[in-house]
């Protein structure tokens, strides 16, 4: 299955086209299944898609009661004496959930996960790292990395982590059935997630990431939190090996700082520099795998839209059609065995 890429006026036509995609495959599927597993972001990129996505539920055009969904990440450390403060906080990514998605909704999802990050007390995670060095190594080339811990780890707190946060999250994800669609935003230097640049693809389905020291300056100095010792420094997430097992990746991009990345992702080969890249491996394995993106975000996607139809990369320009025109007919793609699009 082709790569596809479909640029959009700006980030209301993104979130417009975005949540028609997904609404159309959450029906289509639901013909023949009996749940729908969405695959869920934070960040501003997907919020325009949520509000669409929970008017489309509310108006009833999906059966939100039949729909499981997985967040990609969480902190670790935030603020609060215990995990239920801390998953309640307003930084955390269940609150943003719960705010932009969730909330949202009259009829709610059958059910929601978010990973589970709140769990881990951070003063712990960070003393056990210190006294069992032997126990963990890190991975990446960037400023965050990932902290993989070893099987055979002497730490029970950190095989708690390895075996009840990282391991059963991915467990279950797979014991759903996969994920039919994830809603993926891209950062900066092209990362999924906390998946950071130059962390290694094959292995890190499920990460235990410690954040970049500019990342947790930058979010002090934002007003998010108050000090160091009240602001995470690690995170759980999804990596990209798992995130691009999913059926379809619908991945949103707008404004002129994510141009550069999206076109990485898309003239280069695979690597680990620009994980997003890896999307092609989801379509090279037939998989689909969706870029829709403003025209900012497309500049350099426009200035080299021969090289990449060359790689076999279908791009669509949506700017000067209507929301509704065309998206079924050239998105989904028709099971010639049911008749159906997906």
């Amino acid at each position: 299955m082709p790569l596809k890429v479909i640029i959009c006026r700006d980030f209301d036509h993104m979130s417009e086209i975005g949540v028609q995609l997904a609404v159309n495959d959450i029906r289509n599927r639901l013909v023949n299944h009996e749940h729908y597993v969405l695959g869920l972001a934070t960040g501003n990129t997907p919020t325009g898609l949520y509000k669409h996505l929970a008017k489309a539920a509310n108006a009833k055009n999906f059966d939100p009661t039949r729909i499981k969904t997985f967040n990609l990440d969480e902190y670790i450390g935030l603020p609060g004496e215990n995990a239920q403060q801390r998953a309640l906080h307003p930084e955390s990514y269940s609150y943003f959930m719960v705010q932009e998605l969730f909330g949202l909704l009259q009829v709610k999802f059958n059910e929601t996960n978010v990973p589970w990050g709140t769990l881990i007390d951070q003063t712990k995670l960070i003393a056990e790292l210190e006294q069992n060095p032997d126990d963990w190594e890190e991975q990446g080339t960037d400023k965050g990395k990932a902290v993989v811990i070893k099987k055979n780890a002497r730490s029970e707190y950190l095989q708690w982590i390895r075996r009840d946060i990282l391991n059963a999250y991915q467990y279950k994800i797979e014991c759903s059935g996969g994920i039919d669609l994830h809603v993926v935003g891209v950062g900066g230097r092209g990362h999924v997630a906390f998946h950071e640049s130059g962390i290694p693809f094959e292995g890190n389905k499920m990460l235990l990431v410690k954040l970049d020291d500019n990342t947790v300056e930058n979010a002090i100095s934002d007003g998010h939190f108050d000090s160091n010792n009240h602001s995470p420094r690690y995170a759980v997430s999804m990596g990209a090996e798992l995130v691009f097992q999913a059926k379809t990746v619908l991945l949103l991009a707008n404004g002129n700082r994510k141009a550069e990345p999206v076109a990485e992702s898309l003239l280069l080969d695979t690597t680990p520099e620009v994980p997003i890249s890896y999307g092609q491996i989801l379509a090279r394995k037939g998989g689909n795998m969706i870029y829709v993106i403003d025209q900012d975000a497309a500049g350099h996607i426009l200035d080299n839209s021969a090289k990449l139809k060359e790689r076999g990369i279908e791009i669509e320009d949506f700017r000067n059609q209507a929301v509704s025109q065309r998206v079924e007919e050239l998105l989904f793609f028709r099971n010639p065995d049911t008749g159906l699009m997906g």
